[in-house]
Formats: C-alpha cells, structure tokens, sequence
C-alpha cells in the first residue's frame, strides 16, 4: 500500500494530539492490572504464596508514569512536519 496525502495528514494529526496531551499531563497513573503486569514477579515460591493473601489485606500501590517534558515538543514537531508535508503533496486522484 503506497502512503498519500491522506495517510500523512492522519498521521501527522494524530501525533500532533499525542504531543500536546503529554504537554499537558504531568503525569499518568495506571491502574491496578497495568501495575500488575509492569511489576516484576517474585523468584522465591515461598513469597509467591504470600502475596496474593498481602494483596487482600492492602491494595497495590498504582505504578505512575511520568513521561519527559521533551516527548511531547518532539511528536508536536513530528506531527506538524508531517501536516505541512501532506499539504504539499498533490491530492490522490489528481493528474498533474
């Protein structure tokens, strides 16, 4: 599949909106799955045992994520390059 001017503008839009929504959140705090699935899981069998009873008792503590503030400038530039690209693009369908 061959990329147009389409494909560059939604793309160019989309990471415009990704890079300004990561200027404007400091951070993300994730819930109790995702935290599971980014701690690592205890070697010891013994410990292993345990922490599901210890979970009960007291509830995981959310992971946050705290992306760099450089992030959001680098896809804001990206996706605005990338606008700019397809506007200069000659639109699908046209002879010229």
């Amino acid at each position: 599949m061959e990329l147009n001017r389409n494909h560059y503008f939604m793309a160019g839009v989309v990471l415009l909106l990704i890079g300004i929504q990561l200027r404007m959140v400091d951070s993300y705090v994730l819930n109790e799955h995702s935290t599971k699935i980014l701690t690592p899981q205890p070697a010891n069998n013994a410990l292993a045992t345990v922490r599901p009873w210890i979970q009960t008792i007291s509830p995981t503590p959310h992971k946050v994520v705290k992306p760099p503030e450089a992030l959001g400038w680098a896809l804001m530039s990206i996706g605005s390059v990338l606008i700019l690209h397809a506007m200069a693009m000659k639109a699908p369908g046209a002879d010229h």
